[in-house]
């Protein structure tokens, strides 16, 4: 397992010298996503302030722990879209098209390969200015995050990026079972809205039971914010920290499904 590990790590660095060398052949390709990503959520945090401008508190939040949900949720996508995002979209097409059969060949695992071949740079400048917003959110809020707090808090930003991560395999695998994936990827587009607007912590009843534990996207960001602020106790920590486990084997059950399913295009 060790070395396999070892394996992954050495492709992954090759895979980036090879996106790093590709990007830098286009200089705006380089270097246009970095103010799209910017200007993106400048314009985020003015709608939220304005949403919020007269907004005591949500859910016992005040406009500090707003913030922090607000840069946290942003710091999760930036690492979605830096790390796999641009390489788990093109899974539907690969199997379609039947270009998957390359990566079959391949001495590596190709959901692997896939996932991190598109790494892209272009959301690098949204990790610092997300980063800014969650300093400016403790700061607002009057937290004094103790450092175990701290590791907690970076703890669940990982796992909730894995999180993350899993549901867009997930959903992207089912094109190995259907024809197309285009309206259930417009469902993931509305969870990730209705998440980014409206923390966990104001959910209720069944609508917190579908967000939190059958379409989690309710926790990605609201956790992580509960564990600076010191709310979550040691059961959470671990319900959450599981529910992320059963997603992660669900994305390794249904991808390996669906590999026994693909048709290539060379059958």
């Amino acid at each position: 397992m060790k070395s396999s590990i070892l394996k992954n790590i050495r492709i992954f660095f090759m895979l980036l010298k090879l996106r790093f060398a590709r990007l830098t052949e286009f200089r705006l390709s380089f270097f246009g996503p970095f103010f799209v990503d910017s200007s993106l959520f400048v314009i985020q945090v003015l709608i939220f302030k304005t949403i919020y401008a007269h907004v005591e508190s949500i859910g016992g939040w005040g406009q500090g722990q707003m913030l922090i949900f607000i840069g946290t949720f942003s710091l999760i996508n930036a690492l979605n879209m830096i790390l796999y995002f641009f390489g788990v979209i093109t899974i539907p097409d690969k199997v379609k098209s039947g270009s998957l059969d390359l990566y079959l060949t391949k001495p590596v695992s190709p959901l692997f390969r896939i996932s991190f071949e598109n790494i892209d740079p272009g959301s690098l400048p949204l990790l610092v200015t997300s980063f800014a917003i969650i300093g400016y959110g403790i700061t607002t809020a009057g937290i004094i995050p103790s450092p175990a707090h701290i590791l907690l808090y970076v703890y669940f930003v990982i796992i909730m990026t894995v999180l993350w991560y899993d549901m867009e395999v997930i959903l992207r695998s089912l094109s190995f079972f259907i024809i197309s994936v285009d309206n259930i990827t417009k469902i993931e587009v509305a969870c990730l809205e209705l998440s980014f607007t409206v923390p966990g912590i104001a959910l209720r009843g069944f609508f917190k039971l579908l967000f939190y534990f059958i379409l989690p996207y309710g926790i990605m960001a609201t956790i992580p914010v509960q564990a600076l602020s010191g709310q979550p106790s040691l059961n959470g920590v671990f319900l959450f920290s599981g529910v992320v486990l059963v997603f992660t084997l669900i994305t390794a059950l249904i991808w390996k499904t669906g590999l026994h399913h693909y048709n290539s295009a060379s059958s």
